[in-house]
C-alpha cells in the first residue's frame, strides 16, 4: 500500500515537472500526458521568469532526490568551482554515490539507490558507505558487499534489469560482477538529466 501511495505521488510530482522520474512514471505519463489536477488538460497561461527557473530547479532536484539544503550547498560549491556554474553542478550532484549507483544498474530509481546506500551493501573501495551523498572520486570503485550480491534486487540487477542502454562514459561497469568504476569526472554533455541548467543558475543569482 506505501509503495502505491509513493509511485502515485512520485507519477504526480513527474506530471507536475513535466519529467518521468522512475520507469513507473513514464507509463503514467503516457496515459496521462497532461499535468495533475481538475485543470491539467486547461490551457495554461504563460509561466513568469520567476515560475519557469523555479520549475528548472526543482525538476533538478526531483531527479537527484535531494532536499533544498543539499541543492543549495552543491549550487555554492559549483560556483566557487571554476568553469561554468551550471555544468559544474550537475556534474558534482552526478558524483554523488547514489546517483553512480543509478547510473550502474544497480537500482531501478534514486529512490532505491539512496535505500541501497543507507542499508550500507554499498562499498567503495572496499569500504562501506552509508551516504548517498558521498562524492566518489576519480578511479574509485562502486561494489557491492559480497554478503549482499545474493540478495533477489542486486541478482535482478545483474542480469542487466536496470541496465541503461549507453552507459556513461565516465563509468566502467561490469553489471554481472555488480561493480562500476568512476574513471573520470562526468561531462555536463553525458549526465542522462532533463534540465536546462542556466535556469537554475538564474534561480539561486536572483
Amino acid at each position: 500500500m506505501a509503495n502505491n501511495t509513493r509511485a502515485r505521488r512520485t507519477a504526480r510530482l513527474s506530471r507536475a515537472l513535466g519529467i518521468a522520474l522512475t520507469p513507473k512514471a513514464a507509463k503514467y505519463m503516457e496515459r496521462r500526458p497532461y499535468g495533475p489536477g481538475e485543470h491539467g488538460r486547461a490551457r495554461k497561461k504563460q509561466d513568469s521568469d520567476y515560475a519557469v527557473r523555479l520549475r528548472e530547479k526543482q525538476r533538478l532536484r526531483a531527479q537527484y532526490g535531494i532536499r533544498e539544503a543539499q541543492m543549495t550547498r552543491a549550487f555554492e560549491e559549483a560556483r566557487r568551482t571554476k568553469g561554468l556554474t551550471g555544468e559544474n553542478l550537475v556534474e558534482l550532484l552526478e558524483m554523488r554515490l547514489d546517483a553512480l549507483v543509478l547510473r550502474a544498474g544497480f537500482a531501478r530509481t534514486i529512490a532505491q539507490a539512496r535505500q541501497l546506500v543507507v542499508h550500507r551493501h554499498i562499498m567503495v573501495d572496499g569500504i562501506r558507505v552509508d551516504r548517498p551523498s558521498f562524492r566518489v572520486g576519480e578511479g574509485q570503485l562502486i561494489h557491492v558487499h559480497s554478503r549482499s550480491e545474493v540478495m533477489a534486487p542486486f541478482q535482478v540487477a545483474a542480469a542487466g534489469a536496470h541496465a541503461l542502454n549507453n552507459v556513461p562514459a565516465y563509468l566502467d561497469v561490469k553489471l554481472d560482477a555488480l561493480q562500476a568504476r568512476l574513471v573520470r569526472r562526468p561531462k555536463r554533455s553525458e549526465v542522462p538529466v532533463i534540465c536546462e541548467e542556466q535556469l537554475v543558475v538564474e534561480f539561486y543569482a536572483r
